[in-house]
C-alpha cells in the first residue's frame, strides 16, 4: 500500500514546466546584459585611463569617486569620459538599431548599414557641411534628415501590399549605393579643409568628441532607445508573421513604421557625431543572439553586445599605433568584414547541404 502523495496532474505539472523554462530563459538573457555590460564598463575604464597620462582602472575609479588630484580630475572628467561614454551610448543604440532592421526583415544582412540609412544621414550631414557651413545644429540637422528621407524612400520602394524583408534589403542596397556616389561628388565639390573633414568624420571617428556636443546627442538617443526597448516585445509578435501578430492585437503596419522610425533616429544622432560607424548594427545582433540562444531577436542584448563592440574598438583604434589614433570606424570595418566573410561562407556551407 502506497503511504506517498499523489503526482500532482498533468495540467499542474504542464504549469510547472512552462514557468521554470520561462524563467530560465529570461535568467539567462539577464545575466547575459549584465556579463556583457560588466565587460564595456571595464574596456570603457581602460579607454578613459589610456593616453599619454595612463591610468589603471583602479585609479580611474578612484578619480571618479572624488580622489584624484586637479590634473587627473580635468583629465578624466574632460578630456577622456566623454569619448568613452559616447562609445558606449552610440554602440548601444547602433546595436539596437541594427537589431530591429534585421527582426523586421528577418534577414541577418538587415542593418542600417547594409540598407543604407547610415548612408542616407552621412549625405544630410555632408550637405549640412558643403552648403550650411557646418554648425553642430546643422550637421545633426542635417543626418536627421537625411536618415529620415532615405527610410522613407526605402519603405515606399519596397512597398507592395505590405513592405517585405528581402525587397526592403534590395532596394535599400541600391540607394545606398547611388547616396555613396552623391557623397563623393560632394566630398570632390568641397574646399579643401572641409572635404578633409568630411573624409576623416565619413570614416566615423569618436576623436575630439567632448561634452558640449555629446550632451545634447545623449537627450535624443536615451529617450529613443527607451522608447525602442519598450516595443520590443511587439517586435517579436512581428517576428511570428504579421498573421500571427494580428491576431495578437499587433497593428502591424504602423508598429513596423513606428519601429522604423525609432531605429533611423538613433542611426541618425548616432551619426551626426561620429559620422557613419560601419558594421556594429550588423554585427552586434547576431552575435548577442548567438549567446543568448533564443528564439528571435532581443534588443537588451544586442544594445550590450553593441556597447561592448564600439568601446573595445575604440580602445584598439587609440592603442594599436599611439600615438596616432585611428577613426574607430576603421577597426570596426576590419572586424565587420571578417564577420561578413564568416557569414557568408556559413550561408554558402548551408546551401550546399539543402
Amino acid at each position: 500500500m502506497s503511504t506517498g502523495t499523489k503526482a500532482p496532474a498533468a495540467t499542474s505539472g504542464n504549469t510547472f514546466v512552462k514557468v521554470p523554462g520561462r524563467a530560465r530563459r529570461l535568467g539567462r538573457e539577464a545575466a547575459l546584459c549584465l556579463l556583457l555590460a560588466s565587460l564595456a564598463v571595464l574596456f570603457a575604464l581602460l579607454v578613459v585611463g589610456s593616453g599619454d597620462y595612463p591610468m589603471g582602472p583602479g585609479k580611474v575609479i578612484n578619480v571618479i569617486l572624488g580622489g584624484g588630484e586637479g590634473l587627473e580630475s580635468t583629465i578624466v572628467f574632460q578630456w577622456r569620459a566623454p569619448r568613452a561614454v559616447a562609445a558606449l551610448a552610440f554602440g548601444a543604440a547602433l546595436g539596437v538599431a541594427g537589431a530591429v532592421f534585421q527582426s523586421l526583415t528577418r534577414n541577418p544582412l538587415g542593418s542600417p548599414d547594409i540598407i543604407g540609412f547610415s548612408t542616407g544621414a552621412y549625405t544630410g550631414a555632408l550637405l549640412a557641411l558643403t552648403l550650411v557651413g557646418g554648425s553642430f545644429l546643422a550637421t545633426s540637422l542635417g543626418a536627421l534628415a537625411g536618415g529620415l528621407l532615405t527610410a522613407v524612400a526605402v519603405y515606399f520602394l519596397a512597398w507592395r501590399r505590405g513592405s517585405h524583408g528581402f525587397r526592403l534589403i534590395l532596394v535599400g542596397i541600391g540607394i545606398s549605393a547611388m547616396l555613396a556616389a552623391l557623397n563623393q561628388w560632394l566630398v570632390l565639390r568641397a574646399e579643401i579643409e572641409v572635404a578633409m573633414a568630411a573624409a576623416v568624420w565619413g570614416a566615423g571617428t569618436l576623436n575630439g568628441v567632448g561634452w558640449p556636443v555629446l550632451i545634447p546627442a545623449l537627450a535624443a538617443i536615451v529617450p529613443v532607445l527607451a522608447l525602442t526597448l519598450a516595443g520590443g516585445p511587439k517586435l517579436n509578435m512581428l517576428e511570428m508573421g504579421d498573421d500571427t501578430a494580428t491576431a495578437l492585437g499587433v497593428r502591424v503596419e504602423p508598429t513596423r513604421l513606428a519601429m522604423i522610425v525609432l531605429a533611423v533616429l538613433l542611426t541618425a544622432a548616432t551619426t551626426a557625431v561620429a559620422g557613419p560607424i560601419a558594421f556594429v548594427a550588423l554585427v552586434a545582433p547576431q552575435l548577442a543572439k548567438r549567446l543568448n540562444r533564443a528564439a528571435g531577436m532581443r534588443l537588451a542584448p544586442a544594445a550590450c553586445m553593441g556597447a561592448l563592440l564600439l568601446v573595445a574598438s575604440d580602445l584598439v583604434a587609440q592603442r594599436i599605433f599611439a600615438p596616432v589614433q585611428l577613426p574607430v570606424g576603421v577597426v570596426t570595418v576590419s572586424i565587420g568584414g571578417i564577420y561578413l566573410i564568416w557569414l557568408l561562407a556559413r550561408e554558402g556551407r548551408a546551401a550546399n547541404r539543402t
